[in-house]
């Protein structure tokens, strides 16, 4: 592992959302590697060891001191966009000409090329860059701990609360998200390609609330709602249009989009995935 500290001239790598779920653990890995690293997010929020740069995806004028020095970028399409390409691509080309040429997209396992929100961004971006990947993790372990929607809703009410029915999920942990992203940007070839990333087993929700019960000693149950009542429930807090988006990925977990596990966590990072359990005992244990 290249561990050499790097030089202020040499190129950096720009992580969008540096402080966010997996941005904060890229930015730590690439620090840990010797790497150059500017942490790029609306407040130029300071990262132990990077270089905190100001960037919004709605303030282009915010883009070009971002780019500056950087040769690669991780990104994280803007929060509740329901259409990120409309500023993420004017971004990506203002970036590849400034010379920017590998880029890490942060996607979903159940958006493909050419789908709905960033899906076109993924479409484009072998186009734009010759040295790409696009992350395509299933849903965040983290959504249950801290201020996640689910651990609210277990806090608040004792419930997670889907439209998936007995679908099950690849849950994954961040960690090994990033680890993956950390990969894709250092690696002397880049992967090319889209990689679906799942945690270690497929779950549905009524095991994750057994699951989550037993860590947390608390009673968790999983209220099965209709795709109506998600959207609704949704559309309080977030435009219609992306309630609609999240209902429906509910509803294709429900006819089985989501049942599988890959093995592209082990394979690119040499140790398999961290499991829902191990997950919980760390981070939600003494919770109940």
């Amino acid at each position: 592992m290249d561990r050499t500290p790097s030089s202020p001239s040499s190129p950096a790598t720009l992580v969008i959302g540096a402080t966010g779920t997996t941005g904060r653990r890229v930015t730590a890995g690439l620090v840990a590697r010797g790497r150059r690293v500017k942490a790029a997010g609306r407040g130029a929020t300071a990262v132990e060891g990077a270089d905190a740069v100001r960037f919004d995806w709605y303030e282009p004028a915010t883009w070009g001191g971002a780019v500056d020095g950087a040769d690669r970028v991780y990104l994280v399409p803007p929060i509740g966009s329901a259409d990120p390409a409309a500023v993420m691509l004017p971004f990506l080309r203002e970036a590849r000409a400034a010379g920017v040429n590998r880029a890490v997209l942060l996607s979903s396992s159940a958006i493909p090329a050419g789908g709905p929100a960033v899906g076109r961004v993924h479409a484009e971006l072998p186009g734009l860059f010759e040295e790409w990947a696009v992350l395509r993790p299933s849903w965040f372990m983290q959504n249950f701990a801290g201020n996640g929607p689910h651990a609210l809703s277990i806090r608040d009410g004792g419930a997670i609360r889907t439209a998936s029915g007995e679908g099950r999920v690849g849950f994954i942990d961040a960690a090994d998200i990033a680890a993956v992203a950390v990969r894709a940007l250092t690696d002397e070839r880049a992967p090319n390609t889209d990689l679906v990333l799942t945690g270690p087993e497929a779950l549905s929700y009524d095991d994750v609330a057994a699951l989550l019960g037993e860590v947390t000693g608390r009673r968790v149950a999983h209220r099965h709602l209709t795709f109506e009542q998600l959207r609704d429930r949704w559309a309080e807090q977030i435009p219609l249009q992306f309630a609609t988006l999240l209902a429906e990925m509910d509803r294709s977990i429900a006819g089985g989009a989501e049942d599988r596990v890959t093995d592209t966590v082990e394979r690119l990072t040499g140790r398999p995935p961290g499991t829902l359990r191990a997950f919980a005992e760390r981070e939600m244990a003494g919770s109940g």
